[in-house]
């Protein structure tokens, strides 16, 4: 800003590090808080609340300083994106959010929200910084629920093949114990392998950590991203295997009360810990592999 007065030329500059916000992006920014802070009350309501959803707060909390951390360094990148292309990619993810928004389907409601939050991000921020924070939305969509028919589609399969190997290992070691499909015949007591036991939710849970531990640890290895993301899965089938079998056998000695109580809770706690243990354990093992491949450490 300049001012002149009797000769005088002043010339008025901003404080660094401060940016004047103009006002269509500021009606943006109104806009998709509008759009996403109701989808985000009934995500907490709905998933968050039970055993498939509740790494979601954690997730987002970490998700949240992780983007913050990234916006920072990614701030003199930040130019407007193109109007046109983000209105074009804008206007059907509004039209699918509100068409899922009437209907109740919370699942697509959630997903065509954060697509809209995103292109906002874009159109706010530009291309490349989206580029550059390209981990933390991804691993922020680790909050949002899954549809319901890919729950099913994974989970049933799983839950079958946990049902399989526990039955096969208890009755090697000689217990009365049989089954049929997701449901566990033990003496007297029937149980059925439930979603939460047959390992989506330690997967999606454990995976979603381990993204941020070797993200901050690794972050510009793919290597240690492959081997820790594949190690994810079995290490939590297996963790979930074991949790199945020690619930049985808690069934079978203690009562179907004493399984489905606090000691249910505590043997996926238990389960889970030993999960992150391992894949710690794993990474650390395979460091040497990373130094290799990268000609470094790592």
């Amino acid at each position: 800003m300049r001012h002149e007065g009797k000769g005088l030329l002043v010339e008025v500059v901003p404080p660094p590090g401060r940016r004047l916000i103009s006002l269509p992006s500021f009606l943006l920014a109104i806009g998709l808080a509008a759009l996403v802070l109701p989808t985000m009350v009934q995500v907490a309501k709905f998933s968050w609340s039970t055993e498939q959803g509740g790494h979601g707060p954690i997730v987002l909390v970490t998700g949240i300083w992780l983007l913050w951390r990234e916006l920072k360094s990614a701030a003199p990148a930040m130019r407007p994106g193109k109007l046109l292309p983000g209105l074009a990619m804008l206007a059907p993810l509004i039209a699918i959010f509100i068409v899922a928004r009437i209907t109740g389907v919370l699942e697509i409601e959630a997903f065509a929200m954060y697509g809209a939050l995103i292109v906002g991000a874009y159109l706010l921020f530009g291309g490349e910084v989206l580029r550059t924070i390209w981990f933390p939305l991804v691993y922020l969509a680790f909050t949002l629920p899954p549809p319901d028919t890919v729950v099913a589609a994974v989970t049933q399969p799983i839950k079958i093949r946990i049902s399989e190997w526990a039955v096969s290992v208890l009755h090697a070691a000689g217990y009365p114990v049989a089954s049929s499909g997701v449901t566990i015949q033990i003496g007297q007591y029937q149980l059925l392998v439930a979603a939460a036991c047959a390992g989506l939710n330690s997967i999606v849970t454990l995976g979603a950590l381990c993204l941020f531990y070797v993200y901050l640890r690794h972050r510009t290895n793919f290597t240690a991203f492959v081997v820790v993301a594949l190690a994810a899965i079995p290490v939590a089938m297996f963790s979930n295997f074991v949790r199945v079998i020690v619930l049985v056998l808690v069934t079978y000695y203690l009562g179907e009360a004493a399984a489905q109580g606090f000691l249910h809770d505590f043997a996926g706690l238990l389960m889970f810990a030993v999960a992150l243990l391992t894949i710690f354990a794993i990474d650390q093992a395979a460091t040497p592999l990373y130094a290799k491949r990268t000609g470094g450490d790592a």
